[in-house]
């Protein structure tokens, strides 16, 4: 019999004999014909509709092994790019907090995730990642948006703001009384903090009480409908401790791809943040004048227009956490600079890896990397690390 060694990036176990074998734990063993004899890493999952669903690949995993798997995925892409660099012990946000979600929602009313690997909508009656709060909305919208007649597949982004839970549906758009009342009922029923709808035309708000917000570095920013939010709030304060951690001791700092401002509101220094999203920088300037917070924001694409040497110069620490493409552009500007200290926050190990070998061929250390299983059961895996060079 041969033994289950570790998992591969998207979530099959690999035997000692090079076999690699689906829903597979370390430390499961194979028999001749191929069954798996369970080890001691492996548990029930608790879902039922696991593993059809494709919102978890990794459910039939203990924490022990779902930590080594993403260490195992930092390391290996280090590894292909010759960086080495110590990896602490993975932060793991617990079950059911995953405060942000995207679903699908057939004509027919059958809303959920698709299946692992196919288009097909998985019908959720359970989820065992979600926030109760967006979960409980989930047969609610089963009953409202059929009424509303689409002939396509709809998306419906769930967020967990401050006020609630803020909903963005992508597809259709309320025409009439009848649309409306509908409206106006299942917000008031389900105590939703806002409801707005894309037609392909932009965000159009047709519910929103008060203004809907989301409490960053202990500042309530404005949300703009669908607006990107680290996914639970155990794993955003892992990750804002990480890099307040990088740039500790900075006076001046820049935190390039912004966003909302999730790590510039939490850093004790003077910050420039730059985004290329116009909405989320412009609630980022508005929520940092209101609380008189030393923080200057430009609306800037950072992929066409990175920051020069010339500009990074002035800083006496960076802090970016660009979209899983990476920040190839940004990072040739920052090999040449004279920047001592990067906080680099990722949510793609192979293009961080890439990344960070530009900066070690240019002379920055790696100190540490900082993993973050924010996504429960998933096969994806973020990061906070540390870079850091002595002054020319």
């Amino acid at each position: 019999m041969s033994v289950i060694v570790r998992v591969a990036a998207r979530g099959e176990g690999i035997a000692d004999d090079g076999r690699h074998v689906a829903l597979a734990a370390p430390g499961d063993t194979l028999t001749e014909d191929g069954a798996i004899v369970p080890g001691p890493h492996r548990i029930i999952p608790p879902c039922r509709h696991y593993p059809e669903c494709g919102g978890c690949q990794l459910q039939h995993l203990d924490d022990a092994s779902w930590s080594a798997f993403i260490t195992d995925r930092i390391a290996g892409a280090l590894d292909a790019q010759g960086v080495r660099a110590p990896i602490r012990a993975p932060a793991l946000s617990p079950p059911r907090t995953r405060r942000r979600a995207v679903l699908h929602v057939e004509p027919s009313g059958r809303i959920g995730f698709t299946a692992e690997r196919s288009h097909q909508i998985v019908d959720l009656h359970e989820c065992h990642v979600l926030a109760p709060e967006l979960f409980a909305l989930v047969r609610p919208l089963k009953r409202l948006l059929p009424t509303f007649k689409a002939k396509r597949r709809l998306d419906v982004h769930l967020t967990l703001a401050d006020q609630g839970v803020d909903v963005l549906v992508k597809g259709v758009a309320p025409e009439g009384l009848a649309h409306h009342d509908a409206l106006t009922a299942f917000a008031q029923a389900n105590g939703v903090a806002r409801v707005a709808f894309d037609d392909g035309m932009g965000p159009e708000v047709r519910w929103e009480p008060e203004p809907v917000t989301i409490a960053l570095g202990g500042v309530a920013v404005p949300l703009p409908p669908g607006a990107f939010l680290q996914a639970t709030v155990e794993g955003e304060a892992a990750l804002v401790a990480a890099a307040r951690e990088a740039v500790q001791g900075a006076r001046i700092v820049a935190d390039l791809f912004a966003g909302l401002g999730t790590f510039a509101l939490s850093l004790d220094a003077r910050v420039y943040a730059a985004e290329g999203a116009r909405d989320a920088i412009m609630a980022l300037k508005a929520a940092a004048g209101r609380a008189q917070r030393p923080l200057f924001t430009e609306h800037r694409d950072l992929f066409r227009r990175p920051l020069t040497t010339a500009e990074l110069d002035r800083f006496d620490a960076i802090v970016l956490d660009p979209p899983r493409a990476g920040a190839r552009e940004q990072v040739v500007q920052l090999a040449a600079s004279k920047v001592a200290t990067i906080g680099y926050v990722s949510c793609n190990p192979s293009s961080f890896a890439r990344d960070a070998q530009e900066l070690c061929k240019a002379g920055y250390t790696l100190h540490w990397v900082q993993p973050v299983g924010q996504f429960r059961w998933s096969t994806h895996v973020e990061l906070a690390s540390r870079f850091s060079r002595s002054p020319a």
